[in-house]
């Protein structure tokens, strides 16, 4: 569809920017000498400048460099949020090799199946999943595995204990000078990261997210987020660093800016808003389980969250009472984004000062276009206000799947113009002034009778209700029907909710075909690392 949405981006934004076509890794190193001596990290009481963490990434780069890994390689990080990960990050796109997020919180099997898939040769990781990545070494091409502990960059700062067919990452870093960094001629066209995607829906992927793709993703965020940048920027990164999401809106643009990164390895509700009025960050990216779940302290306006500037929700669907209810609690807006790892990842945000539209995902980000399709053929364009699936094209748009051309195929097509296309595989609707709404996973729709039910609206309905914290909504087989809907509720702090009385709240207010038929009371739902509800974790 046109770009009519420009006339409603904020006075500052420029439909159209000229990105870098440079590494990812100069991101760092400019850093380091526009901001020097200003804290970078701040991580369990102890800081890192900006010059600090460039120094470490540059000798990590150069004791992988001496142990043979080179461009093209992958190598795998598993960490949670921590400088450890900053550093392992910069120092294997300085070398032109790619990163590989693996979620720390992996079973073995999970773990082996992205080091198989990718051919990592190297991983980095926690000394306690010391037994996990060693196995690795029998299994997978993986050849060198490099331990570090939480404690090392903490205020009582403790290295990782030596085990027996591994390195620490202390040691590497100490015993390789950053002059010794070989040149890296690095195309920005090449794969900076291969990004998994979170596998709800099926077996995980790798998306090769190039250094133009990320680079682009980066000043796309940052133009449509800040006039100029402020001073002093202060980043509250609960979200992990291994997804997408975090790894490009908050380490990535972080440094880009120079904003101080207030980095929580594991997220709790507790330290959170702790830090919110102890650190009092000026940019708090999160998902809308985390809103939620601290929108349910009984001491959440103590906090002084209304001295945060902008708190932006992404990731995740997010159920439409949340925004008034953020609101009214906390005295400032949320704001929305969308995005997904195979676009790195975000395709639109909120304007901040245009009109408020909550439930909506905001307007697409510069240079990005967007239409949406026919869920049949998927090459019929729809106009304004009709459901179909969302496609996108931009400069943030993956190169295509590692090893998967069929897959590739299925989800990047070219038009005549040559232009690219990411079939996003959400179902959403976009009203005549752009702005665009997020109906549902197109793989999570259940059709009752030949009728189409979308999950979000049974769990938004649910979520009204004041004895209710979460919802889910799935399709479960029906002999008559086809399928019926079926829920999952986790009560609200302190309530009891009734299925049955919650059956009655549904059919107020819902269509007949899309009430739930049994409502399973829960104390927590299967979510990812990013707070994503895995469905195919219930449907299973």
């Amino acid at each position: 569809m046109t770009g009519d949405w420009l006339n409603h981006y904020d006075y500052w934004v420029r439909p159209h920017l000229n990105y870098p076509q440079r590494p990812l890794h100069e991101i760092l190193s400019t850093a380091a000498v526009e901001f020097g001596d200003r804290p970078a990290t701040m991580f369990l009481g102890a800081t890192l400048t900006f010059r600090e963490l460039k120094i470490r990434a540059d000798r990590l780069a150069a004791a992988l460099a001496r142990r043979g890994i080179a461009a093209g390689d992958r190598v795998g990080i598993m960490l949670p949020n921590c400088p450890q990960y900053i550093i392992s990050a910069f120092a294997i796109l300085r070398l032109g090799a790619m990163v590989v997020n693996v979620n720390p919180g992996y079973t073995p099997r999970e773990a082996l199946g992205i080091a198989a898939d990718s051919g990592m040769r190297a991983i980095v990781t926690l000394v306690g999943l010391a037994p996990l990545a060693l196995g690795l070494k029998h299994t997978s091409a993986v050849e060198l595995v490099v331990l570090t502990s939480l404690e090392e960059y903490s205020a009582a700062p403790a290295r990782a204990g030596r085990v027996d067919g591994a390195e620490t990452l202390a040691d590497l870093i100490s015993d390789a000078p950053a002059g010794d960094l070989p040149p890296a001629d690095i195309d920005p066209d090449q794969a900076a990261v291969l990004q998994y995607t979170s596998g709800t829906t099926g077996q995980p992927k790798g998306a090769m997210l190039t250094h133009a793709n990320l680079f682009a993703n980066v000043v796309q965020t940052a133009t449509f987020m800040y006039a100029s940048p402020p001073d002093e920027e202060r980043y509250l990164l609960v979200i992990p660093l291994f997804h997408i999401y975090a790894f490009t809106v908050g380490m990535l643009k972080g440094l880009w800016i120079g904003a101080s990164q207030m980095l929580m390895p594991k997220y709790d509700v507790e330290q959170t808003l702790a830090a919110i009025r102890d650190f009092r960050p000026t940019y708090v990216p999160a998902v809308p389980t985390v809103f939620l779940s601290l929108l349910a302290h009984p001491r959440v306006r103590e906090f002084g969250l209304d001295r945060v500037r902008l708190f932006n929700t992404g990731g995740a669907p997010c159920p439409i009472e949340l925004f008034a209810r953020w609101e009214a609690a906390t005295g400032r807006p949320l704001n929305q984004g969308y995005g997904l790892s195979e676009a790195s990842p975000v395709t639109h945000s909120s304007p901040l000062l245009a009109r408020r539209r909550p439930g909506t995902i905001g307007l697409p980000v510069p240079d990005t276009a967007m239409k949406i399709v026919d869920l049949d053929t998927g090459t019929r364009e729809l106009p304004a206000g009709e459901t179909g699936e969302l496609c996108v094209a931009g400069p943030q748009v993956m190169k295509g799947y590692w090893n998967r051309p069929r897959e590739t195929a299925a989800v990047l097509r070219a038009d005549a113009a040559g232009r690219i296309w990411l079939r996003t595989g959400d179902i959403a609707r976009v009203d005549a002034d752009g702005f665009t709404t997020i109906v549902q996973r197109k793989d999570d729709l259940i059709i009752v009778d030949g009728f189409n039910v979308y999950p979000s609206e049974v769990e938004a309905v649910l979520a009204a209700h004041p004895e209710v914290r979460l919802a889910a909504a799935i399709g479960v087989p029906d002999r008559y029907h086809g399928e019926v809907v079926k829920a999952f509720v986790v009560a609200a702090p302190g309530a009891s909710a009734a299925p049955e009385e919650l059956v009655a709240h549904c059919r107020a207010r819902l269509a007949a075909f899309k009430v739930p038929r049994e409502i399973e009371l829960r104390d927590s739902l299967p979510m990812n690392a990013a707070g994503k509800i895995l469905y195919r974790d219930l449907r299973n």
